[in-house]
């Protein structure tokens, strides 16, 4: 007998998520959530009992995440601000995420990034403190601010988005692949700092993704992937899923890790 599968678009499984109450109960904020892969988490999360602050630079676009969440029967709220900003701006999206979430923060997903895919020669000075500010500097003074209050409760869950090109050279994008590099070295350390009184820090690793922001390179995502064991680009929802995994009960004695959700790119080659 051969059963034949149609993998749903990412759009489409968002809409048909199933519902259920693993992280009911607990309150999520989830940086640069306003679209691709942050915007799938903060679904995902929600559609699993989850109230989620949803971040961003701008209202209009939060406001529709949140809207959407909400119309499919979650809770969340627009909490806007720029992680690119100063310390205080950084610090002022802790403040009201917080308060959105009913004065206190149990998962904290570091998705926020910006990706200037270039030779090196060619990234400005003010393209390099960017990706600094907002790929590095922010997820370190969110944890600062956030993780010790887990701490001191005995639980809570922290998720970083890194990249397989942390670990792979290609000729293009080095401060983008080093700040990600950077990151995974923290997680290793919050988990180490943390993770004793309760706290579980691990990175998800995405591989080529198909997001909004890179729709028009379709064909170049298609090559990239073409010789991967799935033979496809990753859909935003299925770093979602592992994100859920990760913050979730079932993955309780995690801490630490690196989970490649990417096809196979970095540690397989079948074309």
């Amino acid at each position: 007998m051969c059963y034949e599968w149609t993998m749903k678009s990412n759009s489409e499984e968002i809409q048909t998520l199933h519902r259920d109450s693993r992280l009911v109960g607990r309150t999520a904020l989830v940086t640069g959530s306003t679209s691709g892969i942050g915007e799938a988490i903060a679904h995902v999360l929600a559609a699993s009992g989850a109230e989620v602050a949803v971040n961003g630079r701008d209202a209009g676009r939060a406001q529709a995440v949140v809207n959407a969440i909400v119309g499919a029967g979650g809770t969340a709220h627009a909490v806007v601000g720029d992680l690119g900003g100063s310390y205080a701006d950084i610090r002022q999206i802790v403040v009201g995420a917080t308060s959105a979430l009913g004065g206190r923060v149990d998962i904290l997903v570091n998705n926020a990034g910006i990706y200037p895919t270039v030779p090196t020669v060619t990234l400005t000075d003010a393209e390099l403190d960017s990706v600094l500010a907002t790929n590095i500097r922010a997820p370190h003074v969110l944890v600062a601010e956030l993780a010790p209050a887990m701490a001191e409760r005995g639980s809570g869950s922290i998720v970083n988005i890194g990249s397989f090109t942390s670990r792979v050279g290609l000729p293009l994008g080095s401060a983008y692949s080093a700040s990600k590099a950077a990151l995974e070295q923290m997680t290793r350390v919050w988990s180490a700092e943390f993770g004793p009184n309760g706290v579980n820090v691990n990175t998800v690793a995405p591989g080529v993704t198909s997001t909004p922001g890179n729709a028009d390179g379709a064909d170049m995502l298609a090559a990239m992937t073409a010789g991967t064991v799935a033979g496809r680009p990753v859909r935003p929802v299925d770093i979602a899923f592992a994100v859920r995994f990760l913050v979730s009960d079932e993955a309780s004695f995690v801490h630490g890790i690196l989970l490649d959700v990417d096809g196979g790119i970095v540690n397989t080659r079948v074309g």
